[in-house]
């Protein structure tokens, strides 16, 4: 069983097609009009991030978020210090390659490397991981002291005195 012969122009008619062959034709024109001409640099076809995005923090981030930034400090890649082996050549969330001025995060636990702006929006919806590998971010000789400061900081250790505490003593 398939798709009956005609589908295309049932879902498409011919002349919307026909358009759509004629304006990427047009703009394949033009594109080739501005390269002859050297003003292809006022053709932008390729992704720019704006610059405002790598260092914006959320409106409300999370107390473990906080915390988890403090732990991970942003360094410049070309400060990057590796010890067994090369530095990655690319950032596995975005795949776009590091470069000496980027500020990125060296994961101490897994030793994976993000660029700050891939890595932060992660760590606002309150993720606790490696993005990749799942490891946590904290290491396990800082795991008491980052629980310590997140119940101090969300108020949660005086909620347990007042319950815990035994009146009249």
């Amino acid at each position: 069983m398939g798709f009956p012969v005609g589908y295309t122009e049932v879902i498409l008619p011919k002349l919307f097609v026909h358009a759509l062959s004629f304006l990427g034709l047009i703009r394949s024109f033009i594109i080739c009009l501005f390269r002859y001409l050297g003003l292809s640099d006022f053709l932008e076809t390729d992704v720019i991030w704006p610059e405002n995005n790598l260092t914006r923090m959320p409106e409300n981030p999370t107390v473990s978020a906080l915390l988890i930034r403090e732990i991970l400090p942003v360094i410049k890649f070309q400060e990057l210090e590796v010890v067994n082996g090369d530095p990655p050549e690319n950032c596995a969330v975005c795949l776009y390659e590091f470069e000496g001025e980027e500020e990125i995060r060296w994961l101490r636990n897994c030793k994976h490397i993000f660029h700050r702006a891939c890595l932060d929006p992660w760590m606002d919806q309150d993720q606790r991981t490696c993005p990749l590998c799942r490891t946590p971010f904290v290491p396990d000789e800082m795991q008491e002291e980052f629980n310590q400061r997140l119940w101090a900081a969300t108020g949660a250790a005086d909620l347990y005195t007042e319950y815990t505490s035994v009146p009249g003593l």
